[in-house]
Parts: C-alpha cells; sequence; structure tokens
C-alpha cells in the first residue's frame, strides 16, 4: 500500500469534501482516504499495483472538483502554501468590497422610491419603469460577475448529482435574477403597447437587490472564513526558523562555517553559548547546560556533558562543547515535529455542517416541488406566467440566504465575545467542535504553572538568619545565568537586599558554583558538590529530601567549614489554575496532565491539584500519540499548552489551545488562543462554543423550518381552496424576515459573559 497526498482545489463546504471523499472512496484500489477541507489536501492510501495516481486525480474531476499531487517536503511547498492563501484572501477581498459598493448602489436605487429618498428623475414613474429595471439590471451584474465561482462550481455539482452550499446560493440568487429579466422584459411589453397595469404589477416584482444581497452576504462570510486558513502552514514555518542556518564545523583540522543542508553524519560540530544546535548528536568535548524547553518542556536547563546526546533547535545556555552530529536532515527531532504538525494538520477531519447536511436533501426537494408545481398548474390549465411565478415563488422561499447565514453569522458574533474576553478563537470549526469536548490535556509548565522557577522556601540553618542566608546566596548567584540563579537574585531584590560583589567566580557544571564574598569562600550546589567539599548537611539534608518530594529544585549554600542552608525554587502554580480545574470537572470534563518535566514534580503537581491521570517525562511524539491514543478511545480531546514541544499535540487534538505567552509555533498551532494566559478561559472557551452551537441549531431550526412551511404556500397549495398564493415578491419579503430573524438572533450572544 501506498499513501499519497493530493491538494484539492474547488471545496467550500463539508458536503464538498464528503463528495470527494465518497468520490474516491469508490475508485478500486483505494483502501483509505481522508479530505480536510481547511487545508484543500487530500491524503489517499491506495494498491499502487493496481492503481495510479491519475485515476484518483480523474475521480474527483469527476466529482466536479481539482486535484493535483501535492509536494512531498514542507520546506518545498511552504512558501506555495502561503502565496497560495494570501492569493485566496486578496481574491475575497476584491470580491467582498466590489459587491458591497454595487450593493449598496441597488439598494438605494430600489429602495429610495419608497422610503422617500432623493432618486434621480428619470427613474420615477411608471413612464421610467423600464429604466429603472434596466438600472438595476446593470448594478447587479458586477455582483454577479465577481461572484461566479457560486454559479460555477454550485451548478457543476449539481450536474454531478452532488449539492452544496454553493448550489443553493446558484439556484436561490440565479431565479431572483431570471424571474427579474422577465419581469424587466414585461414592463418593456406594458410600456410598447400602453398597459400600464402590467407595468405597475411587474415594477415591484424587480428581485435584483435579492440576489445582489445573497451573494454579498455569502462572500462576506467566505472572506471572514478564507482569512483564518493556513494557520499549521505559518505553524510549520516558524517551526522552520528554529533551527540554524548555519554550522560551525571542523574539516581537515580547521573550523569552518557551512549550511546546515551540508551537514553530513558524523560531522564535528562546534557550539558557544548562546548558539543554537544544528542537528542531533552525542557531545565529544566539553559541557554546558542546554535549554530544552522549546522541545521537552522541562523548564530548568539540563546539564550535559560528554556522551549525552543533544537535540537540534535547543540552545546552548552555557560552556562550550564540541558533538558529533548522528542525525541530520529529516531525520533530525525538529523535523520529526514539523512531520507531525503537518500530519495531523491533514488528518483532522472536517467538521459536517448541518447546513451542509439539511442542503443535500433540501435542494434536490425544493428544485422537485418548483418544477412540479410549474407543471401541474401549467396542466391544469392556468397561464404560463401563473406556472412560472409560482415555482420562482417556491425557490425565493427556498433561498439559502437564512441557511447560509445561520452558522457564519452566529460564529462571527461567538468569536467576537470571544476576543472581548480574552479568548482568540481562530476558526469557525474549532468554535463548532469545542462544545463537544470532552477530554481536556493540560501541559504543565508555562499552562498550569508559572513557566519559570520561583523561590519557595529559605531555610537558614543555626545561627543565620533567613535574610543573610538569601543575600548571600543571592550575591553568589548574581553572575550566572541558571533559572534557578535568577529566581534567587529577583527574590533578593524583592526583599530589598543589598547584594555584595564576589571575585574567583567558578562554576562547576553538575555540581554549582565557587565564589568569594570578601575573604570568605562560598560554595552554591546540590548534594553532590556539598560532599565533594566535606560539607556536613545534617537535618537539612532530610528537610532537602522533603522540598524535593513537593517537586521543589533546593540548593545548598556553604562556606568553607559548614553548611548556612537551603534556598528551594519551583515553577509554581499559577493562582488561577486550581479553580479553572475544578470548574472544567464542573462542565462534566475530565482533565489529565502531561509533561516533559521530571516524575517527581509532576507528581507534586498531581497531588496539588487532585489531578487525575498525569503522563511524565514525555517528548513530544509522545504527548501527540497519547492524543491519539485518547481519540482512538472516542474521547473529543482539547489540548491545552504553550511550547514548541505542544505544536504536534495542540494540531492533533481537536481542539488546540495555546496560553497566549506561550511560543508563536504553538500559538499558529493552536485553533484558539488565551490571551490572559488564565487557565479560566478554557472554562470561557467551551462555554461560550456551547452557547454559540446552540444558537446555531435555533438559527438552522429557524431557517430550515419557516422555509419549509412557506414552501406550500408559494407551489400554490392553498390558491384553489383558499384563494391564498405566494407571489415571488412576498417570497423574497419572508426570506428576508427569514434572514433578519436568524442575524437577531445570533446578535443574543452579544449577552454572553463567563461567570467569575
Amino acid at each position: 500500500m501506498k499513501k499519497e497526498k493530493f491538494t484539492v482545489t474547488g471545496m467550500t463546504c463539508s458536503a464538498c469534501s464528503a463528495a470527494v471523499e465518497r468520490a474516491v472512496g469508490q475508485v478500486q484500489g483505494v483502501s483509505s482516504v481522508n479530505v480536510n477541507l481547511l487545508a484543500n489536501s487530500m491524503v489517499v492510501e491506495y494498491d499502487e499495483g493496481v492503481l495510479q495516481p491519475s485515476s484518483i486525480i480523474a475521480a474527483v474531476s469527476d466529482a466536479g472538483y481539482s486535484a493535483s499531487l501535492a509536494g512531498q517536503s514542507p520546506a518545498q511547498t511552504q512558501s506555495g502554501k502561503v502565496s497560495q492563501i494570501e492569493g485566496e484572501i486578496a481574491h475575497m477581498k476584491r470580491r467582498v468590497v466590489i459587491s458591497l459598493v454595487f450593493m449598496v448602489i441597488l439598494m438605494y436605487v430600489a429602495m429610495g422610491p419608497m422610503l422617500g429618498l432623493p432618486v434621480p428623475a428619470f427613474l420615477l414613474g411608471l413612464e421610467n419603469a423600464g429604466t429603472m429595471a434596466l438600472v438595476q439590471l446593470l448594478l447587479t451584474l458586477p455582483v454577479l460577475y465577481v461572484n461566479r465561482q457560486y454559479f460555477q462550481m454550485g451548478l457543476k455539482t449539481l450536474w454531478k448529482r452532488s449539492p452544496n452550499m454553493d448550489s443553493l446560493i446558484a439556484i436561490g440568487s440565479g431565479a431572483a435574477v431570471l424571474y427579474g429579466v422577465f419581469a424587466l422584459f414585461r414592463i418593456v411589453y406594458g410600456l410598447g403597447h400602453g398597459q400600464l397595469d402590467l407595468v405597475a404589477r411587474y415594477s415591484h416584482d424587480l428581485y435584483f437587490e435579492s440576489a445582489s444581497m445573497i451573494l454579498t452576504l455569502i462572500t462576506l462570510g467566505k472572506f471572514l472564513e478564507a482569512r483564518s486558513k493556513g494557520r499549521t502552514s505559518d505553524a510549520i514555518a516558524k517551526l522552520m526558523d528554529l533551527a540554524p542556518k548555519t554550522a560551525t564545523v571542523i574539516r581537515s583540522g580547521q573550523e569552518v562555517e557551512i549550511p546546515v543542508a551540508e551537514l553530513v553524519v558524523g560531522d564535528i560540530i562546534v557550539i558557544r553559548p548562546g548558539e543554537s544546535i544544528p542537528v542531533d548528536g552525542v557531545i565529544v568535548e566539553g559541557s554546558s547546560a542546554i535549554d530544552e524547553s522549546a522541545i521537552t518542556g522541562e523548564s530548568i536547563p539540563v546539564a550535559k556533558t560528554v556522551g549525552d546526546q543533544v537535540i537540534s533547535a535547543t540552545l546552548n545556555k552555557a560552556g562550550s562543547f564540541k558533538f558529533e552530529a548522528t542525525r541530520i536532515g529529516e531525520d533530525t527531532t525538529l523535523a520529526q515535529i514539523i512531520r507531525l504538525v503537518e500530519e495531523a494538520g491533514a488528518s483532522k477531519a472536517p467538521i459536517a455542517k448541518l447546513a451542509d447536511k439539511i442542503s443535500a436533501v433540501f435542494v434536490p426537494v425544493v428544485i422537485a416541488i418548483a418544477l412540479v408545481s410549474f407543471g401541474v398548474w401549467l396542466l391544469l390549465g392556468y397561464s404560463f406566467e401563473f406556472a412560472l411565478t409560482t415555482a420562482v415563488a417556491v425557490l425565493v422561499i427556498s433561498c439559502p440566504c437564512a441557511l447560509g447565514l445561520a452558522t457564519p453569522v452566529a460564529i462571527m458574533v461567538g468569536t467576537g465575545q470571544g476576543a472581548l474576553h480574552g479568548v482568540l478563537i481562530k476558526s469557525a470549526e474549532a468554535l463548532e467542535t469545542a462544545h463537544s469536548v470532552d477530554t481536556v490535556v493540560l501541559d504543565k509548565t508555562g499552562t498550569i504553572t508559572e513557566g519559570k522557577p520561583q523561590v519557595t522556601d529559605v531555610i537558614p540553618a543555626a545561627e543565620v538568619t533567613a535574610a543573610e542566608l538569601l543575600r548571600i546566596g543571592a550575591s553568589l548567584e548574581r553572575p550566572s545565568e541558571h533559572p534557578l540563579a535568577e529566581a534567587i537574585v529577583a527574590k533578593a531584590n524583592q526583599e530589598g537586599l543589598e547584594l555584595a560583589s564576589v571575585e574567583e567566580f567558578l562554576a562547576v557544571p553538575g555540581r554549582g558554583i565557587q565564589a568569594k564574598l570578601g575573604e570568605t569562600t562560598y560554595l552554591a550546589g546540590n548534594l553532590a558538590f556539598m560532599q565533594e567539599h566535606g560539607i556536613a548537611l545534617g537535618e537539612l539534608e532530610a528537610q532537602a529530601d522533603k522540598l524535593a518530594e513537593q517537586g521543589k529544585t533546593p540548593m545548598y549554600f556553604a562556606d568553607a567549614h559548614r553548611v548556612l542552608g537551603i534556598i528551594a525554587a519551583a515553577d509554581v502554580v499559577k493562582p488561577s489554575s486550581r479553580q479553572a480545574i475544578a470548574e472544567l470537572r464542573e462542565l462534566g470534563l475530565e482533565v489529565a496532565m502531561l509533561t516533559g518535566d521530571n516524575r517527581r514534580t509532576a507528581e507534586a503537581i498531581r497531588r496539588e491539584l487532585n489531578l487525575g491521570a498525569v503522563l511524565a517525562e514525555v517528548l513530544p511524539e509522545d504527548k501527540e500519540r497519547e492524543i491519539r491514543r485518547l481519540q482512538e478511545e472516542g474521547k473529543t480531546v482539547a489540548m491545552v499548552g504553550d511550547g514548541i514541544n505542544d505544536a504536534p499535540a495542540l494540531t492533533r487534538a481537536h481542539v488546540g489551545i495555546a496560553i497566549g505567552a506561550g511560543t508563536d509555533v504553538a500559538l499558529e498551532s493552536a485553533d484558539i488562543v488565551l490571551v490572559k494566559n488564565d487557565l479560566r478561559d478554557v472554562v470561557t472557551a467551551i462555554k461560550l462554543s456551547r452557547a454559540t452551537l446552540r444558537n446555531i441549531k435555533q438559527n438552522l431550526f429557524w431557517a430550515f423550518f419557516y422555509n419549509s412551511l412557506g414552501i406550500p404556500l408559494a407551489a400554490g397549495l392553498f390558491y384553489p381552496l383558499l384563494g391564498w398564493r405566494l407571489s415571488p415578491m412576498y417570497a423574497a419579503a419572508a426570506m428576508s424576515l427569514s434572514s433578519i430573524f436568524v442575524v437577531t438572533n445570533a446578535l443574543r450572544l452579544r449577552r454572553f459573559a463567563p461567570n467569575r
């Protein structure tokens, strides 16, 4: 079996992606097909012994869409994807602007006389009815032209027996335009034959403004949707930028700077302080502390020495070293993360819009009713005009304006309310999906916790005060760049302590530091460092063990003769995290934690917050795999994180939620961004999603039920008995009323507010 990725164009809704999947799935030799509507992509697994890619492309073409083989490398296709998305947004913007300009003028011309607005004299009166109708038609033509895609795709998919929202738009607006043209001819006929009653009747039966409004409003919604596309592509671009473009290698005994692409396995690479590591490898000379938070989520730099592995895109904090390249190019850890982000994005199933499901049945039924009513009235002896207006009334009352607005208007209001409360929802799919989430997976570092260590305990030994211990500790640590040192210095500054200058500062990798304050030599470091210098710890050793069990990192401080005390630091839990987790449980959600941090720290957090499932010391692919496992169990998963290491998991999850202070990659990979870095906003996002989905279902019910009630009236079902008949004009008014109701109902979401 071979797996191939294709680019599919022409899809506008979930009915489109379903039609493509159905068409390709029926091809002999295809074992699986997955279409991603947002990414306009399709992954097909097929037997290459019986099937060629050209056959798959032909199947997509037969369904009414276009397909081509996608590029194989993310680096090769990235710039093309970005430019394609930017071009699509620019094109949609031009369509919206042109449509709005001509629609506003048309609405003024059409409605001005009825509202008493000043209108040119040559458009007023029955004698100028023909001119008025012609002007309206001319103002409608540009709107029809710039939005011709609806007619091209809608009629094409209708012909292929897989109607979608484009089909509804094409039929509804097309019927209004065609009847308007028919009315124009009748007006001209009436003027030519002196039949002013005919002119008066048809001058009110022009529906050009209805067609223009339908196309403009739908295009506005499409434009807003187009702007949310391509986020995964941006994430991949930012991931690629993490690794350095050049590396210093030793060739023929000389240090040479070369492009990373020219590295080979076995190269000896030189890394200096502050440099990023270009590829994966093993240290062969020197030692340092490596900030691996971008990859592993570990909040504290990891001490590395000869024989230890280093990972691409991590940052060398202090010290120089040499390492041997073991994995390069597509084999590096960073490249694997990029691949995971891209594959997870491609495999994310599109959200099936309820409106599209309705339209799949609604469109053919409406067309059938219109044709039947037209034929029946002709057979009953009524005039062609009577039968035609009846059929058009059926099509107009069934116009998709309300059905098409039901979802995007509610989503626009919902996302606006989210932004007001610090919740940026980047796509309609995310807002729709969040309501069905039943499991929330939280990253630890920077999500549940503050993301950087803070001093939690200052425990002095006998005859030493806490202030004196903190002053000595901060003075010793001030020259160090270690995050724990920064936390101690920050605590001393907060306490207003005056720090002393140090001399003969010496950092011992993996152990601690040694320096002089005045004439006294002091030590600061871990247990092994104290033992190496023969410092007796007494009861402090037991206290240090207790601190470690609580997930804190204890550091010993001593002079040349005795221990002075312990200063402990930890990545502390955010004040809002406990309340947020409790509120998530109240919503009936399962809450779990994934972290790259050590098990002892993770267990301490679990106990503190009374969490259920906790998985510690996980690499990025493990996080992504765990999310996938939960999905395979049938759960709808939201992943909350802030780091680059979270990007694959954020993309794999049904809903990825990024903390606003997180990395650019996490923000781009996520579907929802919490601007205020408050975990309680996850609760807000889910509540807002539920309120929006409830609103959408109300809108869809009204749009479908209301229009369905009008269809029998428009078809003339009550005409023989009661004389009730719905003209196209009243059908258009009813359609407009339906749209007004939908918009008004959606605006109720503006009253949404989180309970705080």
